[in-house]
């Protein structure tokens, strides 16, 4: 019999413009189903009005990292949209990390940033200062198909994201040592499909949701359906790697 104390848990990483609470109905739904989870604000998603330098996506992966070495249990990392990008910075030699997936997410090289992975020239590091708004008719590219209620609320909660964030290279790539999955939203109005399928095929395995960009607030279910399928092959694997009888026939 497996030991209890070896189920993996869920790290999850906001997008940008977002926080933890964009996870909350998807964490109800995952500990619905008795599995525990995590999440994280990222210091890159600032006040209104914040000028100068600001934190960026190296602060964002500190944080991140900071959350896995607290977390004493294996971790299913999971980030959406931008928030793939401090993840895949990271992750990368995070003993307890035993999977990634990637929600709609930026699952950047070494020295790609979100400025530059689609052709962008890199700036100046130096001289990026300020935030970059919230995006041009978020009803339509954040949350077209979130309902009514759950759209207003997060419209309301959104801030600016720092433009440090977006400029900001990762320096290594977790998914080039991690098994990794990506989760692909067929409907998605601010990183459509032909964005998404580069990153998806760095990954391991395509999962496919009939979603827009934000399927945490608008099918938290069905989301927690594949997360759940991709937990239980994490836990059927270190059941194989931990059980004696296995391991004496693989000697």
């Amino acid at each position: 019999m497996k030991d209890n104390r070896r189920r993996p848990e869920f790290l999850l990483v906001h997008g940008a413009w977002h926080g933890s609470w964009a996870w909350r109905e998807l964490q109800d739904v995952l500990a619905g189903r008795g599995w525990t989870s995590h999440a994280v604000d990222l210091p890159s998603v600032v006040a209104e009005g914040a000028v100068g330098k600001l934190p960026g996506l190296l602060d964002d992966a500190r944080v991140v990292r900071e959350k896995i070495d607290a977390v004493q249990a294996p971790l299913i990392v999971v980030g959406h949209s931008y928030g793939g990008a401090p993840v895949t910075e990271a992750t990368t030699a995070a003993a307890n990390v035993s999977h990634l997936v990637y929600v709609s997410a930026f699952a950047l090289d070494e020295g790609e940033s979100l400025m530059t992975c689609f052709g962008g020239e890199q700036p100046d590091l130096a001289t990026v200062e300020g935030i970059i708004p919230v995006r041009d008719d978020p009803e339509q590219t954040l949350y077209n198909d979130v309902p009514q209620g759950a759209r207003d609320a997060a419209l309301a909660r959104l801030l600016p994201q720092s433009a440090l964030s977006f400029a900001e290279p990762v320096s290594r790539a977790g998914w080039k040592t991690l098994p990794s999955s990506y989760v692909l939203c067929d409907d998605d109005r601010s990183l459509p499909p032909s964005y998404q399928e580069p990153f998806a095929l760095r990954t391991g395995t395509t999962y496919h949701l009939p979603s827009g960009h934000t399927p945490l607030l608008s099918m938290p279910d069905k989301l927690a359906d594949i997360l759940e399928e991709i937990a239980s092959g994490v836990t059927a694997e270190d059941a194989l790697s931990t059980s004696p009888q296995v391991n004496a026939v693989e000697r």
